[in-house]
């Protein structure tokens, strides 16, 4: 089977390519710019919203995994950010299906996110399957038009679309928050979350992409949407424990009251941020596991430690 992994330079596209060439499958990363990557076959497409030629991009390919898109935007500059992000997540993955349909991609996998059932599971049972998507942010909703449009698609021409909604996603070379966490505890920076007794699910690189292969050529999983997580939920305060045992440095918390919290983060402009590490975002991965077969092969101690020790060693090279 030839699989094209859309995104293929970023995070999540980079470690599924080395994945799949790893396992001895044919790939063909699709890029927005030229790489120097020439361990497996890669095709420049472009900026994804230029309107790219998808159908020469995808020609001989049997499975498409779509990891391009406009993820959270710390500083956003957009004009209309919503329409922002709709042009990459949203009609961008449209016109990417409608061409693979048109050239015989039997399968597409979307990775979209656990965004679009909202931002927190406080005072309620952990995100299912089953609940029904309500996207309060920019980014959740247009992948859950996105979703919709993939289903329609699948509807009109037979392409058989797989979707996978992930928490937050760290491993080695991981960025963002969780990269700006990592620094601070490295730094012995005090922070205020000792108080904090929330639940969160992640999911590591590994485990996610082991997912993601899994769903490449396993039968009867067109049409389904899958949840998933490293299946071990940690708070932020035991997070920020585990990150300062392994780096072998203190510890620094202070508990302050989340009120107090969110008042200086709304006063910095950084209330967003505070919520996501002291909400609670819990997922429940029984639908995905049963139907798939499917176990995390690697524990959420073992991916952090996994996640540390490349951060160590990138430090040292700077």
């Amino acid at each position: 089977m030839n699989i094209a992994v859309t995104g293929a330079n970023g995070f999540i596209g980079r470690a599924l390519c080395n994945a799949l060439f790893l396992r001895g499958q044919p790939v063909r990363a699709l890029l927005r710019e030229a790489s120097s990557e020439n361990r497996y076959e890669t095709t420049v497409v472009g900026d994804v919203t230029s309107d790219p030629d998808w159908a020469v991009a995808l020609a001989g390919v049997d499975c498409v995994i779509h990891c391009a898109a406009r993820a959270h935007v710390l500083k956003e500059s957009a004009a209309n950010p919503l329409e922002a992000f709709r042009a990459v997540n949203l009609r961008a993955t449209q016109r990417l299906a409608k061409q693979a349909a048109s050239v015989g991609v039997r399968r597409l996998i979307f990775l979209s996110s656990i965004g679009v059932l909202g931002v927190n599971t406080n005072g309620r049972p952990p995100f299912s399957v089953c609940d029904t998507p309500n996207p309060p942010e920019n980014y959740g909703i247009s992948k859950w038009e996105a979703e919709q449009a993939l289903w329609e698609v699948a509807q009109s021409t037979g392409l058989e679309v797989v979707v996978v909604r992930p928490p937050l996603v760290y491993g080695p070379g991981v960025r963002a928050n969780f990269l700006r966490l990592m620094q601070l505890v490295d730094k012995g920076v005090p922070l205020p979350f000792g108080g904090v007794e929330n639940c969160r699910s992640l999911i590591g690189i590994e485990n996610l992409v082991d997912l993601i292969i899994r769903c490449v050529d396993h039968p009867g999983v067109q049409g389904q949407t899958f949840l998933v997580s490293d299946g071990q939920d940690i708070s932020t305060k035991e997070l920020i424990l585990e990150l300062a045992k392994i780096m072998d440095r203190p510890a620094r918390l202070l508990s302050l009251p989340r009120a107090w919290l969110r008042c200086a983060a709304w006063g910095v402009g950084r209330l967003a941020e505070v919520d996501r590490l002291t909400d609670s975002l819990r997922v429940d991965i029984r639908h995905t596991c049963e139907t798939l077969d499917w176990r995390p092969p690697v524990s959420l101690q073992r991916g952090l430690q996994q996640t540390i020790c490349a951060y160590l060693a990138s430090r040292t090279k700077i």
